[in-house]
């Protein structure tokens, strides 16, 4: 009898350790990352680098989550209309957990209202849309990498500083382009700058700059402002110097303009341009060391702003699942309450609007002994963006 109730004693707890083994590998199965950025089209690199600092977060952090991460990739082509399509696919057919990427302000303005009304909390990783931490914010949308506003306005004010009273812009014409363009000028002009002119030309379509470079010319700017990214950056700088501006009519812009991601593309055009971001990787601090490190291990490269944006994208998904996020709702409540240092410094989430609060870095484009580098001229600091309209509800 004895030793029958010892063998049942036995099997009871074998039984109990085989199914607390089971619920742990369940959890550490459960989170289903929807990944949407593009891996072709203008912004193919910027989607790469996103995505390869992204696996190498999760690797880097990822290892006491409570959790393993299964990601499904998929390529949004910088289409609003395909992005929608692939985000219902994520959310309705593969019933991701959460979202993380989108490098497209027009995106990510076309997949606000679905990823919302799904309750799906989204992650981006780079599309700077003010909106999208304004009149459309949302508890299920948190920003982990910059807006429209905050990477343009300390620019405006720091170029009157510096004595340029006189500025001609060039943007491309789509929701990012006119943002940044609009939130360089309102603080230019605030600070006393006057802007002579302006020009627009067609997103992913203009090849020649040669008319809006000769407008600036003719303008009598004391400088040119620009936003340009990806290719249409690497095009706009080579064609800058060859108009033979550079010398009487500096070219100063946001940093995506010189990104360490292609600057070496641009090759001498780029050197003496000013540009300003929240990330440069000669920023020197421990965490950047390690990150530009590893980062350069994995991939053989330096990391970019975007690569900077993936790698805390991940650091953030992680420190919400150890805070015991594991569904929607929760991740979606947890994500804004991270807050750490990283490569960038310190980075913390604005409850008033989800959006990453974080220090402004003005740097030039030098020369260095193993190509272009970046010399960090001034670093402005943190500043909340405006709550633009948020009234942000709690999760449902």
């Amino acid at each position: 009898m004895k030793t029958n109730m010892r063998a049942a004693l036995a099997g009871l707890a074998t039984g109990t350790a085989m199914l607390a083994g089971m619920m742990s590998q369940a959890h550490a199965e459960d989170i289903k990352v929807g990944m949407l950025l593009p891996y072709s089209g203008v912004y193919a690199a910027l989607g790469q680098d996103i995505d390869d600092a992204f696996a190498l977060g999760l690797e880097t952090f990822g290892a006491d989550a409570g959790a393993t991460f299964d990601i499904i990739r998929e390529d949004d082509e910088v289409k609003p209309p395909v992005g929608l399509a692939k985000t219902k696919k994520l959310i309705l057919q593969d019933e991701v957990d959460v979202m993380v990427g989108i490098v497209s302000s027009g995106v990510l303005g076309a997949i606000r209202d679905t990823v919302d009304g799904a309750g799906v909390p989204l992650i981006v990783a780079n599309a700077g849309n003010d909106e999208a931490t304004g009149e459309a914010c949302s508890p299920y949308i948190t920003r982990v990498s910059f807006s429209n506003h905050q990477v343009n306005t300390p620019m405006g004010q720091w170029m009157v500083g510096q004595g340029v009273k006189k500025v001609f812009t060039i943007a491309p014409d789509y929701a990012a382009g006119r943002q940044m363009i609009d939130a360089f000028t309102a603080a230019f002009t605030a600070a006393g700058g006057e802007v002579v002119g302006q020009e627009w030309p067609a997103f992913q379509k203009t090849q020649d700059f040669g008319p809006f470079l000769a407008n600036a010319k003719a303008s009598g700017a004391d400088a040119v402002y620009v936003f340009f990214a990806g290719g249409e950056a690497i095009s706009f700088v080579k064609q800058y110097d060859s108009f033979g501006l550079k010398a009487d009519m500096p070219l100063y812009g946001s940093g995506f303009l010189t990104s360490s991601l292609y600057v070496n593309a641009e090759g001498p055009a780029a050197e003496g341009v000013i540009t300003a971001l929240h990330y440069v990787p000669t920023l020197d601090n421990p965490e950047n060391a390690a990150f530009v490190a590893a980062f350069k291990e994995k991939t053989g490269r330096i990391p970019s702003e975007y690569a900077v944006h993936g790698y805390d994208a991940a650091r953030a998904l992680v420190e919400a699942v150890k805070s015991g996020a594991t569904d929607r709702d929760t991740l979606a409540a947890a994500l804004p309450k991270v807050a750490f240092t990283g490569p960038r410094g310190d980075l913390r989430i604005d409850p008033a609007t989800n959006n990453i609060v974080q220090p402004i870095h003005v740097y030039e484009t030098v020369a260095g002994p193993d190509g272009l580098t970046q010399k960090v001229l001034a670093t402005l600091p943190a500043v909340a963006d405006p709550v633009n309209g948020c009234q942000m509800p709690s999760v449902n």
